[in-house]
Order: C-alpha cells, then structure tokens, then sequence
C-alpha cells in the first residue's frame, strides 16, 4: 500500500496542495507539524495528529515536529471568541509538558524536536512587518474563515494579535525550510489557511514550491460531534488529567459504528489485521472484541504495555471473570486510581467500614444489606456469620468490598 493509499484508507485525507494524492508517493520530503501548548496535556484529537504524522513516518518521509513555545503565547484564533492569554512560565511549562509527550509517543523513531520560540523571541517588529507582513495581503486574509466569522455581523471581533498568528505560523514555515528543508507542512482541517500563509509566503520570498496536507476532524458518527471527549471531559494523554484506567474505559466504550474507523486512525495496526478484527467483531457484537482490540493498542501506546496489563486486569476483575485473588499488587494499586479508597481498624465491624466506605446511608441499612447477602468481599458473599475484616481477608493490602452489583471500595486495614 503506498502512502497516498494508506492516508485514504486510514480516512485521514482532508485537502492538500498537490494536484494528486499519488505526488505523495513519487518523493520523500521533510515535512513539519506543530503542536499547540495551551494546555498541559495533549489529548485525543492530538493524538490523531501523531497518527497521521507515524503514517508518513512510516513510508520514508522525516518529520520535524514542533512545539509552540511563541504561537501559543498569541493563541490560535478560535470560531467563537478570543483566547484568554497565559503567562510565559505557563507555556514554558506546557510546552516542556508537550515535548515528553511526544517524545513518548514517537519513541524510537527518527525525529528533530524544535521549539518556534527559539527563532522568534529576537524577531524584530519592524523587520518582521517588512520581511513577512508585507508579503500578506489584507484582502485574502480576513476572507479566512476565521477570521470574517469573528469579523463579520453579530461576530466577536478580533485582536491584533490573534489576527498575527497566521502570519507567525507561515514564518516559522519559512524558518523551517531553510533551516531543515521542509517542504511539506501536516496540519489539522482547522489548519489549512494557516499552512496556506507559510506556501505562499515560500513562494514569494524564496521562489520555491512547497506542499501541505490536512488531517480530517474526527467524529463520533453516533452523536455528531468532534471525538474525544467523555461524559467528565476531555480525554488528555497525561495520566494525572486522565487516568490511564478511565483512558482504556474510553475506549473500550467505544460505539460498535466507530470502531472500524478508530482501529484505522489511532492504531498502526495494517489493514489484514484491521479486517480480521472487524470480522470477527461483526460475528459475535457482544464480545466487544474490536473495543479490546482498540483500547489494547491504544493504551500501550500511550501508557506502556505495563500499565496497559495492569489496566485490563483490573478491568477483567471489576466487569468481567477474573477474580481478585488472580490480581497482582500492581493490579491493585491500579484499581486504588479509580476506587474509592477508605482506611480501617484491624478487626473493624463491617457494618461500620460499610457506611465509612459510602455503601450504606447508617448501620441500619448496612446490618439489612448483610442479612439480604448484597454485600461481597473479594469477589464472595459476605457470610453472615462473620462480622469483622481482618488481616486474613487482604489481598496485597486490600479488601474489595462491593455491595450490590457494582457499588464498590477498597478497605486498606491500619
């Protein structure tokens, strides 16, 4: 399959500036892409990104890969409004949060980091509005657009700055090309009028034609709307914003229409493999066998095979067949992420733990809930008999306690 053929097939081809899709096949180019860091995290949609970046990877081209310690400072213009400005320390901090994401992600490829603040924090106004600003007409730019929405009638309006930023970004193309040789810039559908300023600006400036290609949104074909946000919020990459357990869940949950389509953007899975999958998947829906495969590849990828196991052991453990005797402590720790944790004396009632751990609104309740056997320590009914935990009922430290089907805690014994 060559490049052009996978971009089509993976579904991530949005536009481009070559007459063809087969130009992508006849020469391999140094391309660039940025990534924003307004935020401490990349997220799903970024993670798209990186998708399509391994996909040219992977086919001979070499990548550039930006983080912007400058543009972010402006803010990319949104549809709506305009972006509340953050400090320096902020996005010096975000972008330094960006570089280890990629840089796990992109592990064990060949690629060059660079930051655009490091060529334009000298940049001189004067000679940045006689060296580029003269090179954009007015007329083209506020067709953009981005820019007559928030222009035009009933529109926000827009500052001065985040009008710039297009201007910065076909500068740090022009940056690139001379400096790396970039030739080709990979941006998001939102992108394309920005990647546009930096092939015009080459072309004035340099004589030289150079290319870019922009990645389709992705949406959740069930609710309409841009994938990657759960019913709690985004779904970031950095584990302390989203969990790695919540990360797996989100994919795992999965729409059986989607899935298809998710196996072919966010995983390097080849196409035999993909069909397999969807095969097997379209024979037995139930088993959610496309879901697994999914949140496997997905979660590795992100977390590392490690915490991926640890994550679909305890997955297994809370929805599926594996009792928590077969759990590891790893297990366990990944299960304290997500479970409400309580402490307990040796030897406490559990009627007490009960109502601490929120399972029962009093004792009352928690004495009835024990008679009626709804309540289960590791995975087994509670016997009636027994009226105290203890030592002897941990597992690596831990007494799962559930009451009903799925209200659940874990006891840690002091």
């Amino acid at each position: 399959m060559t490049l052009s053929e996978e971009l089509i097939w993976r579904g991530f081809l949005n536009q481009m500036t070559f007459a063809t899709g087969e130009e992508l096949d006849r020469e391999k180019r140094t391309f660039y892409m940025g990534f924003d860091a307004s935020a401490d995290s990349q997220a799903v949609g970024n993670l798209a990104a990186m998708m399509f970046i391994l996909t040219f990877i992977r086919h001979g081209y070499d990548p550039v890969l930006l983080t912007g310690g400058s543009t972010s400072l402006i803010g990319d213009p949104k549809d709506t409004a305009e972006r509340q400005l953050q400090t320096e320390e902020t996005i010096a901090h975000n972008t330094e949060c960006a570089r280890k994401q990629i840089e796990k992600i992109f592990a064990g490829r060949k690629f060059k980091m660079v930051n655009n603040l490091d060529w334009t924090r000298e940049v001189k106004i004067l000679d940045f509005l006689r060296d580029v600003g003269k090179n954009f007409s007015m007329t083209n730019l506020v067709q953009r657009d981005f820019i007559a929405q928030r222009m035009g009638e009933g529109g926000s309006g827009i500052s001065f700055a985040e009008f710039s930023y297009t201007l910065l970004q076909g500068y740090d193309y022009q940056y690139l090309y001379d400096t790396y040789g970039v030739t080709l810039q990979l941006g998001g559908s939102d992108q394309w009028g920005n990647c546009l300023s930096g092939v015009d600006l080459i072309r004035k400036t340099r004589g030289a034609e150079v290319h870019a290609v922009t990645l389709n949104l992705v949406i959740n074909k069930s609710t309409g709307r841009k994938f990657g946000k759960s019913e709690e919020g985004t779904i970031w990459l950095n584990e302390t914003k989203t969990s790695p357990f919540k990360f797996y869940q989100f994919w795992i949950n999965s729409d059986d229409e989607d899935v298809e389509d998710y196996l072919k953007i966010y995983t390097e899975l080849e196409k035999d493999v993909i069909d397999k999958i969807t095969a097997g998947h379209c024979e037995s829906p139930s088993s959610r066998s496309a879901q697994k495969a999914l949140a496997h590849e997905v979660t590795t990828l992100v977390h590392g095979p490690a915490r991926t196991k640890a994550v679909e052991r305890a997955t297994d453990a809370l929805f599926g067949g594996l009792g928590y005797a077969q759990l590891t402590a790893d297990d366990f720790k990944e299960l304290a992420t997500e479970l409400p944790v309580i402490e307990a004396a040796n030897n406490a009632e559990i009627a007490d733990i009960l109502v601490t751990a929120g399972l029962a609104s009093s004792k009352t309740e928690a004495r009835r809930f024990l008679t009626d056997s709804a309540v289960y320590i590791n995975g087994s009914q509670f016997s009636s008999e027994k009226t105290t935990l203890d030592a002897a009922d941990t597992l690596h430290g831990y007494i799962v306690l559930r009451r009903g089907k799925n209200v659940t805690a874990l006891v840690k014994l002091a």
